[in-house]
């Protein structure tokens, strides 16, 4: 065939697929589109709502679940745990890519919200050490496995069927709910956290109240499974199994063909995972343990900045439809290399308004990012490989290096006798992803791709 046979070819695929998308586009009701966003949003909530309750009540967990002779050894322990939860992600983005690349997105979903939830609620009913001894943190270990590998599947499912049901011009803006779910999530844990820990003394938050949290997810959960079991699969995957070209082993053809956006891929992630649970997760145990501010205020000035985190993560999702994934995903990288050791600089001058003026601009800059990157990651792969793409890169980063941050952060502090250690820590994030984008491609005018 010659080359301008070729490029006739070509040019007549991308047509077609443009006209696809199109009528894809005007085939789906806003009533639907309605309904996937809150199927896609409810999950992610249940999920860091359980997340941000661990986090926010991590000091009272640790007297809980381990002996209170050393506090610092406790707390570390608490962060350990959270952190090993995390390692089986990379196994579950395996499994639940497998599951939503092969039998469908919505499949996918709606067994893990049930796991999730399931597994969140268990929580509550787990004896502390005082009546159980050793038992008490092998049970949590256990149940926090269970959701991390539940949970491996739900960011990265959630995204690929908001982008899948999106308009062609509006993917960042749809894709941007999965991020500001998280937020409602930590924004609800947090404000229910701080009124506890104000309500209750110290005794009844240490016997019962911190347990309320986590009986929530139970209704929470099946609420989220019976919106996504009432949906059908996306416009695009029920088009690939209508022509019986969804692949066998998702797995193994991402990293046979697709090996190079998988590495960038995992590069991009590396500043959401790390700044996502220092600044968002971890803030409010640094700014009473490390900076001596009280609870209530450390709570605070976390909820005030998660409320602008969510204003802002809509317009990050619109900027990104406007001028492009990569500019968007530079720009964070480059605010937090030249931003964040003052940032942390400024925390430690204990002025609460300092405070959450600085958590407002961290938050920002964090939504340059968190905003975008859904959209980025989920265009980046082809619609037979999307969900184990995105899954796999997402879920390893998170692993390596997201859930271990709030435990690299307290030894890093321990070990350098600096406030200023997670702020250096962060930086180094952000030169790896500011190179992983860069070598990345743009993708936000292109139509979502099959192969």
């Amino acid at each position: 065939m010659s080359n301008e046979t070729s490029s006739a070819a070509r040019a007549q695929g991308h047509r077609s697929e443009l006209q696809g998308l199109n009528s894809a586009d005007t085939a789906v009701s806003k009533e639907t589109r309605r309904r996937v966003i809150a199927a896609s949003f409810i999950g992610n909530f249940v999920e860091w709502f359980d997340y941000a309750v661990y986090g926010y009540l991590a000091v009272t967990i640790a007297a809980v679940f381990f002996p209170e002779s050393d506090p610092q050894a406790g707390l570390l322990l608490t962060f350990a745990l959270f952190a090993v939860s995390f390692l089986v992600r990379p196994l579950g983005g395996f499994v639940w890519g497998h599951i939503g690349d092969r039998v469908g997105r919505r499949t996918a979903l709606s067994l893990s919200i049930l796991i999730m939830s399931g597994a969140t609620f268990c929580i509550a009913l787990i004896p502390g050490y005082a009546t159980i001894g050793l038992w008490a943190p092998v049970l949590l270990l256990i149940v926090r496995v269970v959701q991390g590998f539940s949970a491996s599947g739900e960011y990265a499912g959630a995204s690929a069927f908001l982008v899948e049901y999106a308009p062609a011009n509006r993917r960042g803006l749809y894709a941007a709910v999965v991020p500001a779910s998280t937020a409602a999530g930590l924004l609800l844990g947090s404000l229910l956290a701080g009124l506890l820990t104000t309500l209750l003394s110290s005794e009844a938050m240490h016997g019962w109240g911190w347990r309320l949290p986590f009986l929530l997810a139970a209704p929470m959960g099946l609420i989220g499974r019976y919106i996504r079991t009432k949906l059908e699969d996306t416009p695009v995957f029920r088009e690939l199994e209508a022509d019986d070209h969804a692949v066998k082993a998702p797995v193994s053809n991402l990293f046979r063909n697709h090996w190079r956006q998988l590495l960038q891929a995992v590069g991009a992630v590396l500043l959401n995972a790390v700044g996502f649970y220092v600044i968002l997760s971890y803030m409010p145990t640094y700014l009473s343990s490390e900076l001596g501010l009280g609870a209530t205020e450390s709570f605070l000035a976390t909820t005030v900045a998660l409320v602008t985190y969510i204003g802002f993560i809509f317009l990050t999702g619109m900027l990104s439809d406007r001028y492009g994934r990569k500019k968007v995903l530079l720009a964070a990288s480059i605010s937090f290399i030249l931003l964040t050791v003052p940032a942390f600089a400024l925390l430690g001058t204990g002025n609460f308004l300092v405070i959450v003026l600085v958590q407002i601009l961290l938050g920002a800059m964090l939504t340059l990012n968190d905003g975008t990157l859904p959209s980025f990651l989920a265009e980046m792969f082809p619609t037979r490989v999307r969900y184990s793409g995105f899954a796999v890169s997402f879920n390893l980063s998170n692993a390596l290096f997201g859930g271990t941050a709030p435990f690299m952060a307290t030894l890093l502090i321990a070990a350098t006798a600096s406030d200023l250690a997670p702020a250096w820590y962060l930086v180094a994030a952000a030169v790896v992803s500011l190179v992983a984008v860069a070598l990345s491609r743009e993708t936000c005018k292109e139509p979502l791709r099959h192969e």
